[in-house]
């Protein structure tokens, strides 16, 4: 069963969102091994779920992740499946919660109780979903059973101050402790009430955003054993089938002459896995796998992360600059000490994430609401397409505002 809905998990570093993740779906998102020595998330985290309601018991008790009730044991009914996308916390992965964002529908924003709100991460990511035009959130007020009633209800006006003003300013706030499995089913209640199920347009060519790709292949495999590559992502529109003749890009870089080109990768999909299950038709919303003839030397370790997958002929083009309308935020967020955001000038370099791509552009020409940059790498982009930029601050990136695409250089 295919998801519905790309729901984010965003919020500071060891806040517990990939703790809410395992509560929700009974699956822990970090699997790379200097995740679990670090105890944080490093590369973006799924899993999925599916929504269900016993018939038999009131609300909220009513709403589970389980086939029978937890409550009394009646068989649920099946509400929607969703997917579940764990971003990073931690300041140094803002780029992959960017990436992740792309692929969001709704969001979790999670916020620890024992911790004074809002953290920084905590205004950059909330920032971020703002940027991104992502509205449909629900707030997390998480590890309640570490603090004091009085505590509890001292975080809670610390977060509707904090988001007063912003896109999450509606937005519940469901006390849990995700370690104590607490209040889990007011959360999926949550997200069953206010974040729906958005419409896709299935008419259009397919246009699929790489978030992650793979090498199944285990060490030692004989060659007549070996199956391609695989990339995962998620459908903006249209549908991919197994047997497609799809193509990505950039694609591949190639030097020769002193020049640099990228050439778009064609390959056939040989299989589609959704909801853990393989299947002969991707649609939009929810994460899927997408199983290829590649070399999996090509997709190993993330290599094609911020690739686009489409019909030949029916993707956007490969651009190496373009020109974008700029918004710029008033103050840097996700620092202690908030400066002035400062003008855009030429020759800046600017860390610039359009759909899952991360790319650097060096500003060629600035003006008040615009500017036109020069691409260290291409991205597969088309105009209106929403960018994030940031800029870089001593040893990191900061958000300092957002673009749209305008114009093809």
């Amino acid at each position: 069963m295919q998801s519905v809905v790309n729901l984010g998990i965003v919020g500071h570093v060891d806040h517990g969102k990939t703790t809410l993740v395992r509560a929700l779906s009974g699956t822990w998102t970090d699997k790379h091994s200097e995740e679990v020595k670090r105890g944080i998330s490093i590369r973006l985290g799924y899993a999925d779920i599916v929504i269900r309601k016993c018939p038999a018991c009131s609300e909220p008790e009513s709403y589970t992740t389980s086939e029978n009730c937890d409550k009394c044991g009646t068989k649920s009914e099946v509400l929607r499946p969703i997917s579940f996308v764990d971003a990073p916390g931690h300041e140094t992965l803002m780029a992959t919660m960017l990436s992740g964002a792309a692929l969001m529908d709704g969001a979790l924003l999670v916020i620890a109780a024992n911790e004074q709100c809002p953290q920084p991460q905590t205004k950059e990511h909330l920032m971020a979903l703002n940027i991104i035009g992502i509205e449909n959130i629900v707030i997390i007020q998480n590890k309640i059973d570490l603090v004091s009633r009085d505590k509890v209800l001292e975080n809670y006006n610390q977060i509707k101050e904090f988001v007063k003003g912003t896109v999450a300013e509606n937005a519940p706030i469901i006390p849990i402790s995700a370690q104590q499995n607490a209040n889990i089913d007011l959360v999926i209640e949550a997200i069953e009430k206010y974040i729906p199920t958005p419409e896709h347009d299935l008419d259009r060519p397919p246009l699929m955003h790489i978030a992650r790709s793979f090498d199944i292949n285990k060490p030692g495999t004989k060659p007549d054993k070996l199956v391609g590559g695989v990339v995962g992502g998620s459908l903006s529109f249209g549908s991919l089938h197994a047997g497609d003749e799809i193509e990505m890009r950039p694609g591949r870089k190639v030097e020769a002459g002193g020049a640099v080109k990228w050439h778009p990768i064609n390959t056939r999909i040989t299989k589609i896995f959704a909801g853990g299950e393989e299947v002969d038709e991707a649609i939009p919303g929810g994460l899927i796998g997408v199983g290829t003839m590649l070399d999996p030397s090509l997709t190993k370790s993330d290599s094609l992360v911020g690739q686009v997958i489409g019909y030949p002929e029916s993707i956007p083009p490969t651009l190496d600059g373009f020109v974008m309308d700029i918004k710029l935020l008033e103050r840097v967020v996700g620092v202690s000490n908030e400066a002035d955001v400062e003008p855009i000038h030429s020759n800046e370099p600017l860390m610039l994430n359009i759909g899952t791509a991360t790319t650097i552009g060096v500003v060629t020409s600035a003006r008040k609401d615009d500017a036109e940059v020069k691409l260290k790498r291409p991205v597969c982009a088309d105009k209106g397409a929403q960018i994030a930029i940031s800029r870089r601050m001593g040893a990191r990136w900061r958000l300092i505002g957002s673009g749209t695409l305008t114009e093809f250089k």
